[in-house]
């Protein structure tokens, strides 16, 4: 059985690239928020002393699991995080996929342990946040406090998305607008990307059986909508997927 990982601490990192003196790492979870305060890399020290750069991490090796105490949060700057829960039937539940630029460990914050576990699905690099010293630092700046209210915030309303009674068609295609638009939002490629998450994981995370997500995918490539080859897919009719998206994502 693979170990939590924990955010280890080692003097042999490999790192991502960590922008420059005044820029921070592209995909940076806070860096807006940090910015909108006037404050770039050299002026905001004390927040940058607070980050740690944890992996690479193996897929299959877990960031934390269920129960584990509750110190820090974690940004991914590459790779992508599940996070599920084991019920009472040893079922397991896919509660999400954490892509670069996203937070993982906020649901923690509440009982002081994490309530899930976060695993890697493929090479993951994270940052660590020492949550205690963040949490103080955002009582200081009003934009990364509410920063850290929207991350709140989005999590549970991405938590409801798939609880409604909609479609196989709908659900799948929010699945895919939603990675199209988070990958977007980071600097990736709207429509040209991988599913690093299983087939079965997806039809978890969509609440569907993995012979109808698999029936799904390829009538979508039939209409004209994707074009898949392996885990690569490449969205070819925007529009039309957007707006079958609409009944889930109500935007």
């Amino acid at each position: 059985m693979n170990q939590s990982v924990v955010f280890p601490r080692t003097d042999a990192r490999i790192l991502a690239d960590d922008g420059d003196s005044l820029s921070f790492c592209s995909t940076c979870a806070f860096s807006q928020a940090c910015l909108s305060e006037g404050m770039d890399k050299s002026a905001l020290m004390e927040l940058h002393v607070l980050v740690e750069h944890v992996g690479p991490l193996a897929a299959g090796d877990h960031v934390f699991r269920e129960g584990d105490p509750f110190s820090a949060i974690a940004a991914v700057r590459a790779g992508t995080v599940k996070t599920y829960q084991i019920d009472r039937d040893g079922r397991e539940q896919v509660l999400g996929f954490h892509l670069p630029g996203e937070v993982i460990g906020l649901n923690a914050i509440h009982d002081d342990r994490y309530p899930c576990n976060a695993v890697a699905l493929d090479t993951v690099m994270l940052c660590r946040f020492s949550f205690p010293k963040i949490a103080l630092l955002a009582s200081q700046l009003p934009n990364l406090q509410r920063h850290l209210f929207r991350l709140l915030s989005h999590d549970i309303g991405v938590a409801s998305l798939f609880a409604r009674d909609n479609s196989a068609d709908e659900r799948m295609a929010a699945f895919l607008i939603g990675l199209s638009r988070r990958l977007a939002a980071r600097g990736f490629s709207a429509k040209r990307f991988q599913l690093t998450m299983s087939r079965t994981d997806i039809a978890n995370y969509l609440r569907q059986a993995p012979e109808t997500v698999s029936r799904v995918l390829r009538r979508f490539e039939r209409e004209g909508l994707l074009h898949i080859k392996q885990r690569d897919v490449e969205i070819l009719d925007l529009a039309r997927l957007q707006a079958m998206a609409t009944a889930v994502l109500r935007d």
